[in-house]
C-alpha cells in the first residue's frame, strides 16, 4: 500500500536571516526545502527599508497584503498597495524599498527559486 501523500504542508518556513529589520520567511524555495523551480516566501518589510539596485536571474511575483511597497523599475518608480500585485521579468533591473511610515507586508514567488548568487546586487 502507498503511504506518501500527494502533497505537503509547511508548518515551519525557513526563517532567513536578515540585518536590515525586514523578516523573511520562506515556505517553499531552496531553503526551506531545496526546491530549486519556485520559491514562496512571506515577507515584513519594516518602514525606511530598502534594497541596493538589482538585477534578478528570476522572475517575480509580488502581492502587497498590507501597507506599500515601492519599486524602481529600469528608472521608473510604482507603488504597490495592499490587494495588488506584480510580475518583474528576470534580467530586470530594479530596486525595492518601503519608504513609507507603516510596514509592508507582502508574498514573493520566485521562479526559478530565489537565490543570493541569482540576485546581482549592486555596490550601494
Amino acid at each position: 500500500m502507498n503511504t506518501s501523500k500527494n502533497y505537503r504542508i509547511q508548518k515551519s518556513p525557513f526563517v532567513v536571516p536578515t540585518d536590515d529589520g525586514k523578516t523573511i520567511k520562506e515556505h517553499f524555495g531552496l531553503a526551506s526545502d531545496g526546491n530549486s523551480d519556485i520559491s514562496i516566501a512571506h515577507m515584513v518589510a519594516p518602514p525606511g527599508w530598502s534594497e541596493p539596485f538589482q538585477t534578478p536571474k528570476f522572475d517575480e511575483y509580488t502581492f502587497i497584503i498590507k501597507g506599500k511597497k515601492q519599486f524602481i523599475i529600469d528608472g521608473e518608480t510604482i507603488v504597490l498597495e495592499a490587494g495588488q500585485s506584480i510580475k518583474i521579468e528576470k534580467h530586470t533591473r530594479i530596486q525595492y524599498s518601503n519608504p513609507f511610515t507603516e510596514p509592508c507586508e507582502y508574498i514573493a514567488i520566485c521562479t526559478p527559486a530565489f537565490s543570493i548568487d541569482a540576485v546581482n546586487r549592486e555596490d550601494q
